[in-house]
């Protein structure tokens, strides 16, 4: 007998400041880095996630806006393995071109999908020889699933390998492209890695396929901090590497694969006002420009020299702490240190909810640290201080931006009726000066979907014009789950929604909400036919279910099987159709369509274009109407 399977891959790249990577230490929720979603990730406890009924959702899901809470479905997981025959491998197609047919397999009815957690990690550049803020830390993580809608927990092995990218090139190795290693016993005092190992004993893809591992926690296989930098073998850049999972069962066929992007940059740095010469004057130490001929250490040596003058006693008030951690700084100061051969890293001082462990007590963290005081900076090139700024154009100073795109997507790439960027970072983080609070935990509060997602809206900006705060809303039926991953925090990245499903399965990544960019649109593409967020019924269900209200988010199917099965839903309870067909019964952003599709209806065919939103008088002369 042959057992099927569907795979939903998961990648997780993990951050340290917004819209940025970072590493995180142990697979668990409390020792793993923490970062909320700005959109688009919604959860939902929909029950049925075989689709073919409505029980546990109290009849009435499309009002009762407790879904996003549980996360509980009415399948119950399977520990089963699958049987020894599996099906032949099947790469889905151009996968490696982001063409039709994407990177997803569909073998006798299942497919796979997958995406990374924050739409991008950021790393420090080729050089770690002076000081680092993020050593090269990627995470992959996978869920399994079968076509009753049951989780695959066993039985399985997956394991991940580099592959072709969407330029056509590939990455496979990353200890010949950065001196990190050289340093990472001086950065890490507790680490011993080897070439193209990671902190957590995960080898960057390459050309042999290395193994996940399950979290029986999180209930996703996992590899996680892979050492993964933005240089083809070729040493190109390429922000966009791709990786391949391959699920097989316990005989070793093959069940299904799937070519996923990891993306990393190191665009992160503080050239633009720390690079000797920079227009940036109070940058400028007292003692003058470092002046060296390496712009990859010029910048950081004179960022040393600036915090060694301003705060000269940092490493004396602190060495005991910092021995403790492994730390041999020289008191004379961080520059002398780096001088001498001992690279700094900046979270040996300054906690980071990114790296567990670090830091020491009296001294701001990280994130406050850094935006606290540059919120009063004024940036040389728009003589605007960083906190009046309106656009990501002042994030992007610091942040991976101009050539990486970290925010995009539907929240990134979506213009208002001018042409102008609808969204910015500072639509759900707020100012510089809202993400440096000293009251905030980073990584920890973050934005959530109902700020912007709530009672049938979609809002350009999380923050409430009046309190000047994160909207609070009531409704819940986008909402994130709640105490999730602690009690208090509530986070896209780790919700879970219909299915039990990760809800970055079928929204996308953190800033890469689908459709993104073409190495982010793979998965989509190939796990339904169309980029964009994952909402064909087929895509994970072998037949059509049989729902009302039993889908994601209280959905009904949106292919021909509605057609028929709408009327007397409608005539019952039209009301209920408001949630997304918008009050007038006209349509809203809630029932565009996600694809051109050309449905058989009562008088012929009717061709609805992708974005329609489709309303009663597409077809009738209202709810009423004939």
């Amino acid at each position: 007998m042959k057992v099927k399977y569907t795979v939903w891959i998961l990648l997780s790249s993990v951050a340290l400041m917004s819209g940025c990577g970072g590493a995180a230490a142990g697979g668990d929720r409390g020792n793993t880095v923490i970062s909320g979603g700005t959109d688009g990730g919604n959860a939902d406890n929909n029950n049925g996630s075989n689709g073919s009924k409505d029980e546990g959702s109290s009849g009435n899901d499309e009002n009762s806006g407790n879904e996003g809470n549980s996360g509980k479905d009415g399948s119950s997981e399977g520990d089963g393995g699958p049987g020894s025959d599996g099906n032949s491998e099947n790469d889905g197609g151009s996968g490696d071109t982001g063409g039709s047919g994407g990177g997803a397999t569909v073998s006798n009815g299942y497919m796979l999908t997958a995406w990374n957690d924050l739409g991008m990690h950021c790393m420090d550049g080729n050089d770690f020889s002076v000081f680092s803020v993020l050593p090269p830390f990627n995470n992959l993580h996978a869920q399994l699933k079968d076509k009753n809608g049951d989780l695959v927990t066993s039985g399985v092995t997956l394991t991940y390998e580099s592959t072709v990218g969407t330029d056509g090139k590939i990455n496979t190795t990353s200890a010949d492209k950065t001196n990190f290693w050289d340093f990472s016993r001086k950065l890490f005092p507790h680490s011993n890695l080897t070439a193209d190992v990671g902190l957590l004993g995960n080898k960057t893809p390459g050309t042999t396929p290395q193994a996940l591992t399950f979290d029986t926690k999180e209930k996703w296989w996992k590899a996680e901090g892979l050492p993964l930098t933005p240089y083809n073998d070729d040493l190109t850049k390429n922000y966009y590497p791709l990786v391949k999972v391959t699920a097989k069962d316990s005989s070793g066929a093959v069940l299904a694969t799937a070519k996923v992007v990891l993306p990393v940059s190191d665009e992160l740095d503080c050239k633009r006002c720390h690079a000797s010469g920079a227009p940036a004057v109070k940058a400028k130490p007292n003692a003058g420009w470092v002046n060296r001929a390496d712009p990859e250490k010029d910048f950081k040596f004179n960022v040393l020299r600036l915090h060694d003058e301003r705060m000269p006693n940092v490493v004396k008030d602190h060495s005991a702490e910092l021995a403790a951690k492994g730390y041999t700084y020289d008191p004379a100061g961080l520059e002398a240190t780096a001088q001498a051969g001992t690279p700094i890293l900046c979270a040996a001082c300054h906690s980071s909810n990114a790296l567990p462990g670090t830091g020491v007590s009296g001294v701001k963290s990280f994130t406050q640290a850094i935006h606290s005081y540059h919120a009063k900076v004024v940036d040389p090139f728009t003589n605007l201080a960083m906190n009046d700024s309106t656009n990501r154009d002042s994030c992007y100073a610091c942040h991976p931006g101009s050539s990486t795109q970290c925010l995009r997507g539907a929240m990134g790439d979506a213009k208002d009726s001018s042409g102008q960027n609808s969204m910015q970072c500072q639509s759900c983080h707020g100012t510089i000066s809202h993400v440096g609070d000293g009251q905030r935990k980073g990584w920890l509060d973050e934005p959530n979907c109902q700020a912007c997602h709530h009672d049938g809206k979609r809002e350009v900006t999380a923050i409430d014009p009046v309190s000047n705060t994160l909207r609070s809303v009531v409704d819940t039926k986008f909402a994130t789950n709640l105490n999730t991953p602690a009690t208090g925090i509530s986070l896209y990245r780790f919700s879970t929604g219909h299915g039990k499903l990760q809800c970055e399965a079928c929204h996308g990544a953190t800033h890469a909400i689908y459709p993104a960019h073409n190495a982010d649109n793979i998965l989509s593409q190939g796990v339904q036919g169309h980029t964009g967020t994952i909402a064909e019924c087929t895509a994970c269900h072998s037949t059509v279910p049989n729902t009302v209200t039993g889908g994601p988010h209280g959905m009904h199917p949106v292919e021909q099987s509605w057609v028929g099965g709408h009327k007397h839903v409608a005539e019952r309870n039209a009301a209920q159709c408001k949630v997304c067909h918008g009050q007038n019964y006209r349509g809203s952003s809630l029932s565009k369509m996600f694809t051109t599709r050309a449905l058989s209806v009562e008088h012929g065919t009717k061709t609805f274009s992708k974005g329609h939103q489709v309303s009663c008088y597409d077809c009738h002369n209202g709810p009423s109407g004939d």
